[in-house]
Parts: structure tokens; C-alpha cells; sequence
């Protein structure tokens, strides 16, 4: 177990490493956090958590709770979202690198950090700002008409949802949009395939990069800086304002560095969007997740400054009626409908399950988890979902959107999910590049930006709803983990 200074999961009351050091369990910290968040409105699914002892093969169940119970009451689905997040901040928590005992992870912003205060590099492009939204897509780039035909085929085959096709099309409507020079955006895990930042360059944006201070992590990015339009900001210790390479000195640690982040931010001159692109593996990216929603709850005390999410396709979700309806419908005409019987009898009943009951009473459920992407990135990233929800019902401008599955470094290293990622199309899912997802999610971002955002949407599962480019997941016949393993052997050749 990672037990690191800096904001780190709390000591496990149950367990004890080898050696007798204490133990920091991110199973533990998972297992509470979601028991929490059901407590005020599903006490039985709540103890159902505490009593599981299995967290890494039961979570899924436990996670489709979080949205059942929250699926037919808006108010159950806030108190959710605002019982997880406090649970997040009570049980995590902030150890000092100078020592001493852990503290709650808000007093990173509150305890003197030895280091000196974060300065900033700037490196300015010297191109001509795009004023046309255009969307690369298998070799070209997609634009007008062409494009607006390839947003209408994505909603015919089920690719994403036509509140996804509108909103781009409204970008494609106001060019003037894409002029974002009237806000700062800070992209937290700079590096990240799937973050705006290219886009915001290109457009003129100023960006404020928050990454770890590696050379191979900063020096692209001042690349892709001095190629755009717009400028790129990092933070750089005393000694890199000055120097010749500043790759060499930018960055920060927002596991470390929480509070000096904190302060830097703080600082930034006029309105600012967070934007929250940060992943790591295991329980570091759910100790991340903490450290950028301690972040966000800080730095929205300034009254100017509007978050931004993107969502996990692999997750659960409340599908609309249309959705239930095509995926339905498609079964008829579904890949290996004419072994499907045979197929299912073998497994069990485990293969290529219908995704909806064919009569659904009250809100359906869309269950796309992937097991073994694990409890702690499911957590992590339901924090997101949990943030958005609450921020945009307190009056905070947000954009929270479901990002494709997309073929990331991330996703391709694990030879399972690659191989799966390569069959998906059998199943009518289409996995993105990372250029079109992040272009795409990055014209969303503007769009919620002029429109209002999360809050404009409706409700909580009509406004993820109304940004979900699922890829196809919703609106699949089959149950998404029913057709992987079968998606996987299928794609082995592709993976390659």
C-alpha cells in the first residue's frame, strides 16, 4: 500500500501491513465513501456495502445502487451526491511532508508549505486562431456539411445522443464562440490524450497547465504552445522563471503540492474554468480525485470560476426511452443473433444478454461497467459525476460530459480492454481516436460554457443525458459486459 505523505487514503481500522506499519486501504476508503453516500436514503443497500467483504469483485453492484436508488427520486439522486462528496472529505486525508498526523484533506490549503510559492512561464503561439469548428475523423477533418452528415449518422446508428449532435451543431452555428480568450482555462493533467488543450490553442485560449514537473511531460506541450494560437501558462518553481528550457522546470504535484496549487490558482486574474482531465492507476487516481475536488471546493470561493468534468462511458447510467426502445428493437437484427441461444446456453446465461427487459417499468438502467478497470477508477470518477450534480444545483456554471470509449494509452496498455476496444464494432460500438474524442469534448466544453451548461440540461440524468457520446453503449442490444469477453476474442487481431 501507498502510504506516501501528501493527501492519502486514511489508516484502515481492520487491518495492519506485514511489518506492523498501518495500513492505507483504498478498499476500505471505497467501501465507505459509497456506504455514506446511500446511508440517508438506502440504508439496507448501505449495509449491504459495509458487509461486503469481496470489494474488488462485488463493487459493480454496489455502484449500480448508487443510480437505482437515485433513478426514480431526484432528491434521493442529490442527497447521493452530496453524502458521497462529504464522505470523500471526512475520510480523506492530508499528511504534511514535514511529518506530523493526518489532518483533513481542506487544511492542505491551510498548512505552510516548506517549498517557496509557484511562479509561472508563459509560451505564446505565433499562429492565426481557428474561427471554424472542425472535428478530425479517420485521416480528414471534418467540417460543414460534411461534418453536420457525420454527427446525424452517429445519432441514426446510436453512436451518440442527439443532444451531443445539437450542441456541436450549435457551435458550428456561432464560430464567434471558439473566441474563448475571455477565460482562463486550467487543465488539471495537462498532459492528458483526452483534455481540450489542443483545441483550446488552437482557438486562441489561454491555457494554465497543472501537470507533474517531468521534462518528457512539459516539453510537448510548450511544442504544441509555440504552434498554436494562444499562450500556455505552468508553474515553475523560483529558479525556471528565468531559464532557457523551462521544460525543465514546470510543474507541480497535486498530491504533494495541494496547497501551493491552491495559492497559485487562487491568484489567476479573471474568469476561470477548472477543468478536471487527471488519471493515474489504481488508488492513485482515486487519491487524485480527492485532491482535485478539495481543489475545486477551494478555488469556488471565488464567484468567477465554472468546472469541468469529463464522464467515464463505463459506467451507470439512466437511459432515455429512445434509447431503450433502439437497442430493443435491434435485437431482431443483432450480431450472432442466430447462435445467441446456443451461446447463452453454454455460458451459463452469462453471454449476450438483452441490455433492457423488453417492457421497462420506471427508468431504465444502463450498466456498462468494466470490471477490470477496478473500484477505485469507478470511484474516482463518480466523484466527477457527484461534483457536477452538486455544483450546478448550487448555482456554479458547470460542464460535465460522457467522453467516448476511446482507444488511450491507458486503455490499449491493458491487453484485455485493447482487444475488447477492437471487437467493439461487431456490437455496433465505436471506439474513437483520441484527436476526435478530446476535439469533440472540447466543442461540448464551449457549447456549456455559452449555454448555461449542466444546469440548463434539466434534471441530473436528462443533463448527462443530453451530453453522452457513449459510443453506442446505451443503444446496444446486448448488455455491454455480456458481449465483451466475446468482443475481446474477436478483436485480438486488431489489438495487435
Amino acid at each position: 500500500m501507498n502510504t506516501s505523505t501528501g493527501v492519502v487514503f486514511p489508516v484502515s481500522n481492520t487491518a495492519k501491513m506485514a511489518q506492523g506499519q498501518e495500513e492505507r486501504s483504498s478498499s476500505a476508503f471505497g467501501r465507505g465513501v459509497v456506504s455514506d453516500a446511500l446511508a440517508s436514503v438506502d440504508e439496507p443497500g448501505a449495509l449491504a456495502v459495509r458487509r461486503d467483504t469481496g470489494w474488488r469483485r462485488g463493487y459493480p453492484r454496489h455502484f449500480r445502487r448508487l443510480v437505482e436508488v437515485g433513478a426514480r427520486d431526484h432528491q434521493a439522486a442529490m442527497a447521493i451526491a452530496r453524502d458521497g462528496l462529504s464522505a470523500v472529505h471526512e475520510r480523506m486525508c492530508w499528511l504534511p511532508v514535514t511529518g506530523g498526523h493526518d489532518r483533513r484533506v481542506a487544511e492542505a490549503f491551510a498548512t505552510p508549505s516548506p517549498q517557496p510559492a509557484l511562479e509561472s512561464v508563459t509560451v505564446r503561439g505565433d499562429g492565426d486562431p481557428e474561427r471554424e469548428f472542425t472535428l478530425p475523423y479517420k485521416g480528414t477533418r471534418l467540417a460543414g456539411a460534411n461534418l453536420r452528415r457525420r454527427l446525424d449518422d452517429w445519432v441514426e446508428s446510436g453512436v451518440i445522443e442527439p443532444g451531443v449532435r445539437d450542441a456541436v451543431g450549435q457551435v458550428l452555428d456561432h464560430p464567434e464562440w471558439l473566441d474563448v480568450r475571455d477565460r482562463t482555462f486550467v487543465v488539471l493533467g495537462a498532459g492528458a490524450e483526452m483534455g481540450p488543450l489542443r483545441s483550446l490553442l488552437r482557438w486562441g485560449g489561454h491555457v494554465v497547465a497543472i501537470d507533474l514537473a517531468r521534462p518528457g511531460i512539459w516539453s510537448p506541450l510548450f511544442d504544441l504552445a509555440r504552434s498554436g494560437a494562444g499562450s500556455l501558462t505552468a508553474p515553475v518553481g523560483p529558479a525556471g522563471v528565468d531559464a532557457s528550457d523551462p521544460s525543465q522546470h514546470a510543474g507541480a504535484d497535486l498530491l504533494h503540492d495541494t496547497g501551493r496549487i491552491g495559492d497559485y490558482l487562487m491568484g489567476l486574474e479573471g474568469p476561470m474554468v477548472l477543468g478536471n482531465y487527471v488519471y493515474a492507476d489504481g488508488g492513485v487516481n482515486l487519491r487524485l480525485s480527492a485532491a482535485t475536488d478539495a481543489l475545486a471546493v477551494h478555488l469556488s470561493q471565488r464567484p468567477d470560476v465554472a468546472l469541468a468534468y469529463l464522464a467515464t462511458p463505463t459506467d451507470v447510467f439512466v437511459a432515455p426511452d429512445d434509447a431503450v426502445s433502439q437497442a430493443n428493437s435491434g435485437l431482431d437484427s443483432a450480431f450472432l443473433k442466430s447462435v445467441r441461444r446456443p451461446l447463452r446456453a453454454l455460458s451459463g446465461g452469462r453471454l449476450l444478454q438483452r441490455q433492457y427487459p423488453p417492457i421497462v417499468d420506471g427508468p431504465a438502467i444502463s450498466d456498462t461497467i468494466v470490471p477490470q478497470q477496478g473500484p477505485n477508477y469507478l470511484l474516482a470518477k463518480r466523484i466527477h459525476r457527484w461534483r457536477a450534480t452538486a455544483a450546478a444545483a448550487d448555482g456554479q456554471l458547470v460542464s460535465m460530459n460522457i467522453a467516448p470509449p476511446t482507444r488511450t494509452k491507458s486503455v490499449t496498455k491493458n491487453r484485455a480492454l485493447a482487444a475488447a476496444y477492437a471487437g467493439a464494432h461487431r456490437f455496433g460500438v465505436e471506439v474513437f481516436d483520441p484527436s476526435t474524442a478530446n476535439t469533440l469534448m472540447a466543442a461540448m466544453l464551449v457549447h456549456d460554457l455559452r449555454t448555461g451548461g449542466y444546469a440548463a440540461k434539466g434534471d441530473v440524468w436528462a443533463a448527462e443525458a443530453a451530453g453522452a457520446a457513449h459510443g453506442g453503449l446505451w443503444r446496444s442490444p446486448y448488455d455491454p459486459r455480456s458481449a465483451l469477453g466475446i468482443a475481446a476474442v474477436l478483436g485480438i487481431g486488431g489489438a495487435r
